[in-house]
């Protein structure tokens, strides 16, 4: 007959297994570096190909993280009401370690929470759009908008009217415009393809 010290020992034991598989589960993926096959998952064309700041948010269940052209486009995926993935982690290009805005670095990744963000500047982004420029020292985030304007934010400060809506809107104005989502069947057929894979 097993003692209950032994039984105790038992279930100490699987207790403390129990919580490392989960604190294993939970802990963040790390950033992957960008290469020629890495496609912005909104536009589909080569990363390397734009200029300025992306995005990499790794999914649960998927092995490869989704790349974004722009960091404003993975926030956007982020926030979107049809996104019902499980993000794991979330990794902008870190500005403050940018070579310039044409050479951002393939390895040069930040966790996007920690990011002091330029909103509203006169730079836009890879695919055109404007953009949530992303720094790890606030101090290179003043001095780009001293060179470019627009306004430092962290990300939880960001509006969604911000990330999600196809026109300019400056952090500052007062606005209840409805922000534009995206209705494209090709966009939800490459989501449940994912899911699938």
């Amino acid at each position: 007959m097993i003692s209950r010290l032994a039984l105790s020992s038992v279930t100490i034991g699987l207790l403390i297994l129990a919580g490392c598989q989960q604190q294993t589960k939970d802990t963040m993926p790390p950033p992957v570096a960008m290469t020629e096959e890495a496609v912005g998952h909104f536009c589909q064309m080569n990363i390397l190909e734009h200029a300025g700041p992306k995005a990499q948010i790794h999914l649960e269940g998927l092995p490869y993280p989704l790349f974004f052209s722009q960091v404003r486009d993975g926030i956007a995926y982020e926030r979107m009401p049809e996104q019902n993935y499980k993000i794991r982690a979330i990794y902008v290009t870190d500005m403050s370690r940018a070579h310039d805005w044409e050479n951002v670095g393939r390895e040069n990744w930040i966790p996007a929470t920690s990011a002091h963000y330029v909103v509203a500047s006169a730079k836009t982004g890879g695919m055109g759009a404007p953009e949530l420029v992303p720094f790890s020292d606030q101090d290179d985030a003043k001095n780009f908008v001293s060179r470019h304007g627009g306004q430092i934010m962290r990300l939880e400060d960001i509006d969604d009217v911000l990330v999600l809506n196809s026109v300019p809107v400056t952090p500052s104005a007062e606005t209840h415009e409805t922000a534009i989502m995206p209705d494209d069947d090709d966009y939800r057929a490459r989501l449940e393809k994912l899911r699938k894979e």
